[in-house]
């Protein structure tokens, strides 16, 4: 019960409901809150229930709830199969009745909501059979009638087309192809169109063209015409055969039609049929109402477990040692008389069993014959109102004429089994008094001499257990070979995947330790680039504020080298330009150049080692970038494998 009321309050709390509950709050609720929330998942099922239950009278709401819970076959346990005591408890709110119904609507929301929704259709109005007798009421009844066969049609058609495997995307797809393969064949016309137009007498070739396309059409069907035709002198030549037969047939039949044989005849199929009347099909319909009878009991009964069945066994072998003791107490005291009987009653079963096959027979006949006659009378129904003739094509002809040949050979040996029966029957009826009074001598013999009573029913009541006992260890067979079949399937279903998981497993093994090899290198290298990139950028730092002081000695020396050149000039022009006499200012400013010289080495060197730092960084990067990559493709095949 706890595990029932988890299940509830969990589904509860989920979509759609969202009850927010817990077991303690839920066993709490008022009854009238209880049957709020039975509501509740009953609209969910179908949304006609939808209200407030305080809005409605308790009788109507039960009645209401015990309609639908009946449509979607729910079935009270067993402590609750009275139905009046089902009833008051919907009306008070029980728990033991309300909390089963709960979990079992929970169980099956799906299901139930598809149920309840073809219940609307197919669910048949009840008519009065008063009402029907009503013309335009009964052809409204058998409209109705046609438009749930049709619904049931569709909806098969539906359900077959969902479950088909096509899907809207495949059918984009081929429509984008069909309207793709429109647009090249218009593309082809007009190419075609245009080598066409080039040429002088195009309009009188495409006119040719057209004729030469009418002419082929008209041979066409002028050879279907002619086939037709054929079709139809042939079918007149049978009708012919068939006419001339049936007349040949009803003038021996008249010749051969005495009241004697007539009355000989008609004698027999009243002997034939009083038989089928007054033996066999009662006993077909006794058997078919214990089949019924027993399908009922095992289907109002609940699922067997294992305990049933062995109770069931030790029933079957405590039946099968009572029968064993009667068998041997009947050994121990068998009768010369009996021995003497049971040639005859071996006989006369053999004979009622023949007796019984022949009539199987015979029924099955009749039943062929009648299909075959309506079949006939269907397709010459068909024929006449297509073209207003019977018409039978030559393939069903033929057929037709070898299923009446065979028909006719059948019914012949047919009637020559019968004569041998109704002979045999003669005899059969005789012997069957000879044995009834030699029964009764013996019956009275037993019992005035040696006290015996009872000893037939004893004896047709063992015939009975053993029937029944090699029926039940039948189904017994057939149940423990199915479970057995299934668990060997399902162990073979289980090796199967075991062995096809396997390798990819040993697989996943190995490169997942592989993944973590190199992640871990990856780290590693990673700390190495982060602590290279620091360095580097701190020397960044430096260059970037000794770079003004490097530009400024560039430019006094290209200051420099330009009045050398003036003064060194043979140009006046250009000497005059040159400083001549400020030289201490010069060696001043030649001795600060000397002085800045090593540091601007220094800077070229500085320079040099950033340009191998980059180089470095700019490889470090590279192989970071293809490692980060192999571990990606690595992860995305173990995933791969686990989806698998």
């Amino acid at each position: 019960m706890s595990e029932q009321l988890k299940f509830i309050v969990e589904q509860l709390n989920k979509d759609p409901f969202k009850k927010n509950f817990n077991l303690i709050t839920f066993d709490n609720l008022e009854p009238m809150q209880l049957l709020q929330i039975l509501n509740d998942v009953l609209a969910e099922i179908d949304p006609k229930q939808v209200m407030d239950i305080r809005e409605e009278m308790p009788d109507q709401t039960v009645k209401r709830m015990s309609a639908l819970l009946g449509m979607l076959k729910y079935r009270p346990p067993g402590n609750l199969s009275d139905v009046s005591t089902f009833r008051q408890g919907l009306v008070t709110g029980s728990k033991p009745v309300v909390h089963p119904i709960l979990h079992w609507l929970l169980q099956r929301v799906h299901e139930l909501k598809k149920r309840a929704y073809l219940a609307r259709f197919l669910v048949k109005l009840e008519v009065p059979a008063d009402f029907l007798q009503d013309d335009v009421i009964n052809d409204t009844y058998h409209q109705y009638e046609e438009l749930v066969e049709g619904f049931k049609t569709y909806h098969k058609e539906c359900e077959q087309l969902r479950t088909s495997g096509f899907s809207t995307a495949e059918i984009r797809r081929d429509i984008g192809a069909m309207e793709e393969e429109k647009d090249q064949l218009i593309k082809r016309v007009d190419r075609l169109k245009k080598r066409v137009e080039s040429m002088s007498n195009h309009q009188w070739m495409l006119e040719q063209a057209r004729q030469l396309r009418v002419e082929k059409e008209r041979e066409e069907s002028l050879t279907d015409q002619k086939q037709e035709q054929k079709n139809q002198l042939f079918q007149a030549e049978q009708r012919l055969q068939r006419s001339q037969h049936q007349l040949k047939d009803l003038q021996q039949a008249a010749t051969d039609a005495s009241p004697e044989s007539l009355m000989k005849r008609l004698e027999e199929e009243i002997k034939i049929n009083s038989y089928m009347a007054s033996e066999k099909l009662p006993k077909d319909l006794e058997g078919m109402r214990r089949t019924v009878q027993y399908l009922q009991k095992v289907a109002s009964e609940p699922a067997m477990g294992q305990a049933d069945l062995q109770e069931l066994e030790d029933k079957i072998k405590e039946c099968d040692s009572q029968i064993n003791q009667l068998i041997e107490k009947r050994m121990m005291r068998n009768d010369p008389m009996d021995d003497k009987l049971a040639l005859y009653r071996q006989q006369a079963s053999i004979i009622v069993r023949r007796k019984e096959s022949k009539a199987e027979e015979l029924q099955e006949a009749r039943e062929e014959l009648a299909a075959a006659e309506r079949e006939l009378r269907q397709r010459s129904s068909q024929a006449q109102a297509s073209d207003g003739a019977e018409v039978i094509r030559g393939d069903e002809l033929k057929h037709l004429v070898v299923k009446l040949r065979s028909k006719g050979t059948m019914y012949k040996k047919k009637r020559l089994d019968i004569a041998e029966l109704k002979a045999e029957y003669g005899v059969l009826q005789r012997t069957e008094e000879i044995l009834r009074q030699r029964h009764e001598i013996v019956q009275q013999k037993l019992v005035t001499e040696k006290g015996i009573s009872g000893y037939s029913d004893t004896q047709e009541e063992l015939e009975r257990v053993s029937a029944i006992k090699s029926e039940l260890d039948e189904k017994k067979g057939r149940t423990l070979d199915g479970m057995s079949e299934m668990v060997k399937k399902l162990n073979s279903m289980i090796v199967e995947k075991k062995s096809a998981l396997a390798p990819i497993i040993k697989e996943l093994r190995s490169l997942r330790q592989r993944y973590q090899e190199l992640n871990q290198e990856y780290e590693e290298k990673k700390v190495q680039y982060e602590s290279c990139a620091a360095g580097l950028e701190s020397n960044r730092s430096k260059l970037d504020v000794t770079n003004p002081n490097s530009s400024i000695v560039d430019m006094q020396i290209q200051r420099a080298a330009e009045e050398m050149k003036a003064y060194v000039s043979s140009d006046p022009d250009e000497k005059k330009k040159a400083i001549r006499y400020p030289c201490k200012k010069l060696r001043e400013k030649q001795k600060m150049v000397k002085g800045s010289h090593t540091i601007n080495m220094e800077q070229m060197k500085m320079w040099r080692d950033l340009e191998q730092l980059m180089e470095c960084k700019g490889q470090c990067f590279i192989r970071a970038q293809s490692q980060a990559s192999i571990g990606q493709v690595i992860q995305e095949e173990g995933e791969d494998r686990l989806v698998l």
